[in-house]
């Protein structure tokens, strides 16, 4: 019988980190796909809950929140967007017109939205994450902005107008803190993480190869 996985992939819209980790987790998946099945969802974490809907500068953000220079900050800033371009994703640089990659955001709403399109598919819900994700770091649109995650829900095939009409509410708001908080109190404090059937914890944008490991060994102990 062929090994069944289930996958918690617990993450924010605005972590680069966690885009490079699901794009190293999706190769794993590729590779072991004769092996075992596996099912993806996407848990909410918000790295700034308190951030304001308008954000904040970036480097301003990072310089401020983990005491660097804004000189690391861009040397971080440029290795992240060399791990994203192995990945087969393109981070932009940020630009100084006060585009949406030059700024951090609030993402409650985009989880919000995410749990809404999980109700509605796995898949659904997985091809809204990765949309969101380029619409950010790639396209530097705001994932603060309604009209955004409404038409980037359209353009993925949900409905654009029920997209809106959830956004417009406060539906799933409970749902979604409610996941947040169960996250926190299993110990998870940074994103991305990876939990394997409730159990196994896997910290960190990993390289594919760690995921393949663990996802086998996790499957061979059933």
């Amino acid at each position: 019988m062929t090994p069944s996985l289930k996958i918690d992939f617990v993450s924010d819209i605005s972590c680069p980190w966690c885009v490079i980790g699901l794009k190293s987790l999706e190769q794993a998946l590729e590779r072991v796909a004769g092996d075992m099945t596996a099912t993806l969802h996407f848990q909410p974490f918000e790295l700034n809950p308190q951030m304001p809907l308008e954000g904040q500068e970036i480097t301003e953000h990072i310089t401020e929140k983990y005491g660097i220079t804004p000189a690391q900050a861009d040397a971080n800033r440029e290795n992240i967007r060399l791990r994203g371009e192995s990945v087969g994703f393109t981070f932009s640089k940020a630009d100084q017109r006060g585009g949406g990659r030059s700024r951090i955001y609030n993402t409650f709403d985009a989880h919000r939205l995410l749990h809404w399109a999980g109700l509605e598919g796995a898949e659904q819900q997985k091809a809204l994450k990765e949309a969101l994700f380029k619409a950010y770091f790639t396209e530097g649109q705001s994932p603060a902005s309604h009209e955004v995650l409404a038409r980037v829900a359209g353009e993925v095939g949900l409905d654009a107008a029920q997209a809106r009409e959830v956004l417009a509410s406060d539906d799933y708001a409970d749902e979604v803190r409610e996941r947040e908080a169960f996250y926190q109190s299993q110990g998870i404090h940074s994103v991305p993480a990876v939990v394997i059937n409730d159990r196994h914890l896997i910290s960190g944008g990993q390289p594919a190869e760690v995921f393949e490991q663990a996802l086998r060994q996790i499957a061979a102990a059933g």
